[in-house]
Parts: structure tokens; sequence; C-alpha cells
């Protein structure tokens, strides 16, 4: 065991990132039940909605799972009301400040863990009384850090400053990659491409088969007046890159960008016009696979590199 699979008490120290319109209770149980920790992404989700998927989660898994919740989100008091009357244990909060809700969800017995991109505010996590922090490099799917840290120089570096438990995220989907940032000094990882590539992810298929298909370059992070995100290079991306040209308002971007872009892309399958948010590591991923033979992949490849490692 160690602090990772002792905090949330499960088998492996691999948690499932939170992702938006990826990440329903299908997902989320089945990572649990495969020995790692399964997380409902309540950032695309109605409140009501949140409320279904954790209670059909409780009834595929006896397995600890916990909910993402993006704070910039509208509906966060709604969000975390449902949180604690369907009393989930576990929770991972981002986009915002960690103070808000840790003291709140703490006095609730809930354990807390926030993603951070950057030292400072692992050190932020770590004073609002937070059990653990996610720290995410600039490899990842998704909202991203301005920093434009990567994984391999922010892991090391929160370490240094961190006395709670850390979690590594950005650029992981294989064994290697997971012993590559523990020796870094991270207790666990979070992966979100490798599990939005699974046959559980609630995304459509469509997008699905662009994850397998993405090579090296094929993903870009753009929109950073607004929110920086990583995403794939297709017509909408494109568009941005025109308006760019011109020196664009930040109105004029939010125009462009419109309402449900993500959803429409990940979601309903529009792979021309629909934001494809997924991580560089996309293009280590060849096959769509059930989430329990991710899992036992990872862990394998992890325990041959250790031994590998070994004879160096």
């Amino acid at each position: 065991m160690n602090r990772i699979t002792q905090l949330f008490n499960i088998k492996y120290p691999i948690i499932q990132g939170g992702m938006i319109w990826n990440s329903g209770y299908k997902l989320a149980s089945a990572v649990s039940n495969a020995g790692g920790l399964g997380l409902i992404g309540a950032g695309s989700m109605y409140p009501e909605v949140l409320r279904e998927h954790i209670q059909k989660c409780k009834k595929a898994t006896e397995k600890p799972f916990g909910v993402n919740v993006p704070m910039l989100y509208p509906n966060i008091e709604k969000i975390i009301k449902i949180i604690v009357e369907e009393e989930v244990k576990i929770v991972f909060t981002s986009a915002g400040n960690p103070k808000t809700w840790t003291s709140f969800l703490k006095e609730k017995d809930i354990t807390v863990v926030h993603v951070v991109s950057s030292s400072k505010f692992a050190l932020k996590a770590q004073e609002a009384g937070v059990d653990a922090v996610v720290a995410e490099g600039f490899e990842a799917g998704g909202h991203n850090g301005r920093e434009e840290t990567t994984t391999l120089t922010l892991i090391p570096m929160v370490k240094e400053h961190l006395s709670i438990p850390l979690i590594a995220a950005g650029g992981i989907a294989t064994g290697r990659g997971m012993l590559a940032v523990m020796v870094l000094g991270a207790d666990g990882v979070q992966i979100g491409s490798r599990f939005a590539a699974s046959l559980e992810s609630s995304s459509h298929q469509n997008f699905k088969k662009a994850i397998i298909n993405i090579k090296e370059g094929d993903t870009q992070v753009t929109l950073k007046e607004l929110a920086p995100v990583r995403l794939i290079k297709n017509k909408f991306y494109d568009d941005l890159q025109e308006l760019y040209k011109k020196a664009p308002t930040q109105q004029e971007l939010k125009t462009l960008l419109g309402r449900a872009r993500a959803k429409k892309g990940m979601f309903e399958g529009d792979l021309v016009e629909g934001e494809l948010e997924i991580g560089q590591i996309a293009g280590l991923i060849h096959e769509i696979k059930s989430a329990a033979a991710i899992i036992d992949e990872i862990f394998l490849e992890f325990e041959i590199a250790k031994k590998e490692v070994l004879k160096l």
C-alpha cells in the first residue's frame, strides 16, 4: 500500500480523470471495480443528472468512487448539496479557489483533492486543508494551466514543497509513464485521455475513433485569453486560428466558441465543428479497450518497467 491507495482504500494508485462528456457512471464504476478510483465528471451534468449518475454508480460498484467538480461552473451550490445528500465520500475540485469548499466538505467527512498546475497553487491547496493534490502538466487534455509547465518538471517542483500525497496528471497513459512520475515523487497517477478511449466512456464513438487516430502534434493549446484548452486540430481549431490573425477581442473569441461546443464534439460526435479535448499522449493510444483491460495493462507494464529499471 502507498499513500494514495491508503487514502482512497483502492488496490492501484490509478485515478480516472473526471472528464466532461466522458466520465459518466459507467466509466467511474468500471474503473473502481477494476481496482482504481473512478470519478464522475460533474462539469457536463445538470445537478439532477449528476444525482442520477451517483445513484447508478452506487448500484454498479461497492468500491470507492468520487465526483470531479470544476468550480467555475454554474449550479455549484446545487452540485455540492447533491454530493452531500448522496453521501459521496470523495470529491476532486478544480478550476477555482480550494478554500471555497474544502472546509465545508471536510466537515461532512468527505475526502477532498484539488487539481493544480503549479507549485504556488499546490501550496495554497495544502494550506486550504485538502487531503491530496493533483499536479497536472501542460501535456494534459482539456483545460490547462497558464504556466505551461510540463509534467516532468512540475512533479518534482511540487514535491519539493508538499507534505500531503501528490498525484501526477498530464501525459500519462502507460505503466512506464506511471513509473516515471512516481520516481519523480508522485504517490499516484490520474489518467484522462486513456480512459476517454475506453468502451465505458460516455463520449461518442466518433470521438473515441479520433483519439486512436491521433499522431504526435495533432493537439494544441488555444483560447488562452478565455481559459487555455488543449484540443484536436480540426475545422473549429482552424477557424480559431483564422480569427487570431485579426487580433480578436475576448468577446469575438467567445462568440466563435459559442455554447455547448465541447458537447457537440465529444458527446455528439461532430468532429468538424466540435471542441475535441484530448491530451498529447493520445498519440500513444491505438485501441479502444475496457477500463479493466486498460488498468491491467498499465499495472502490468508498470511492474515490468520497475524490474527493468532495477537491472540498469
